[in-house]
Order: C-alpha cells, then sequence, then structure tokens
C-alpha cells in the first residue's frame, strides 16, 4: 500500500462554509480522492487542520504552525510514499502582515522538511484557492483585509517558481475552485469535487500513486 499525506488548513480539513462544521466523508477533497484510489491500493492520510500556517506562530491559537506538526508526523513514521501540500491561505491574515514572497519563503521550509524524507518527484505543492474580494468584511472573515486578497491572488505564480525550483510537481487550486459565496474563503461541494479530479490527474500522471 502507498500513503499519501494530504497536508494543508481549513481547505484540507473539509471547512463547511455555510454551517462551519466540517463535510461529511464523499464530500470533502480528500476523500473523495481516497474513493477514487481505493482499487489502486493506496491511502490518503488526511492532515488538514483550521487556521494552519506555513511557518507563523498565531498567539491566540497554539500549534497551528505547520513546519513543526510536519516535522512531528516525519519524526513519528516513515510509512509515507508521497505528500501534497496546500498552505498559505491563513498566512495573508492581517495578523501576519506578510507579502506573497514572505509566504512563499513559509512553504519553503516547510517544502524543504519534506524533502528531507520524500523524493521530489512523489511532492506535489498546491498554490491554494485565492480569497474572495469581500472576505474582509465583517459578515464573513475580518481576520483579513483588502490587502489580504491582493496577496492571496499572488501566491500562485510564487508557489510555481518555487515548486521548478525545488523540481517538485505543482497544481494551482485556484484554477479548479473558487471561494464560496458563504464565506468567501472556503470551497463549496462543488469546489471540493473539481479540485479532487485535479489532483487525482497529478496523482495519476505525476505521483504515479495509481
Amino acid at each position: 500500500m502507498k500513503n499519501i499525506l494530504c497536508f494543508g488548513d481549513s481547505n484540507t480539513w473539509g471547512y463547511n462554509p455555510r454551517t462551519k462544521e466540517r463535510f461529511p466523508w464523499g464530500v470533502r477533497w480528500t476523500s473523495r480522492l481516497q474513493e477514487k484510489l481505493d482499487e489502486n491500493n493506496v491511502h490518503i492520510i488526511e492532515q488538514g487542520l483550521c487556521g494552519r500556517t506555513t511557518v507563523f506562530e498565531d498567539e491566540t491559537r497554539p500549534n497551528r504552525k505547520g513546519v513543526n506538526t510536519l516535522k512531528e508526523i516525519f519524526d513519528e513514521t516513515s510509512d509515507i510514499d508521497s505528500v501534497i501540500l496546500m498552505l498559505g491561505t491563513n498566512d495573508c491574515k492581517t495578523y501576519y502582515g506578510n507579502t506573497a514572497n514572505e509566504i512563499a519563503k513559509g512553504v519553503e521550509e516547510c517544502l524543504d522538511l519534506v524533502l528531507q524524507h520524500i523524493s521530489p518527484e512523489n511532492v506535489l505543492l498546491i498554490s491554494p484557492i485565492v480569497l474572495g474580494d469581500e472576505v474582509w468584511k465583517d459578515e464573513f472573515d475580518p481576520e483579513f483585509n483588502r490587502n489580504s486578497v491582493v496577496v492571496s491572488k499572488k501566491l500562485k505564480e510564487q508557489y510555481e517558481k518555487l515548486a521548478i525550483e525545488k523540481n517538485v510537481h505543482f497544481l494551482a487550486a485556484s484554477e479548479f475552485a473558487v471561494p464560496s459565496v458563504s464565506d468567501q474563503e472556503h470551497m463549496d461541494e462543488v469546489g471540493h469535487s473539481m479540485l479532487a479530479d485535479a489532483i487525482l490527474e497529478s496523482v495519476r500522471h505525476d505521483l504515479r500513486c495509481a
């Protein structure tokens, strides 16, 4: 059996923008990917966490620093064959004041840690969906501001450059999914389905896990 670690934030966890709970099995993209790969003897390790960043510490929400959790995961197991990494949305929050370049450097730190354990041909780096233009409004998520939206739209270019530099595979989630109208931040059911299909193609043709 091949194990694929899917490591990300709330859009990997499967946050439902309408109910604020978790999408059930068969809806969130990680579970859809598992269902499509069942017959190929592939196991998807779901490792999404709401509020997770790349390397930035949230003083009000502990244990959200992604690079630390990645280290713990690889310290605990050697049974991971491939990694799908999608982080960066929370790094756009006003609290951090990051530029797209700074967020890319955070992702690079996570990626470098992954590459200590996994060969580049078995790594897929995904730039996240962009934030909705009104995400910063009180009725959505005022942890972001107008500049957060601008920064989120620049991540694709930064991540693609990084993927080329590190010789890993790349996919832009923003080419397949958009933020929901419900909260301007998280994917709805259609977004999860579209992203799952795009990742499946990469898993089959790039990571060669199926």
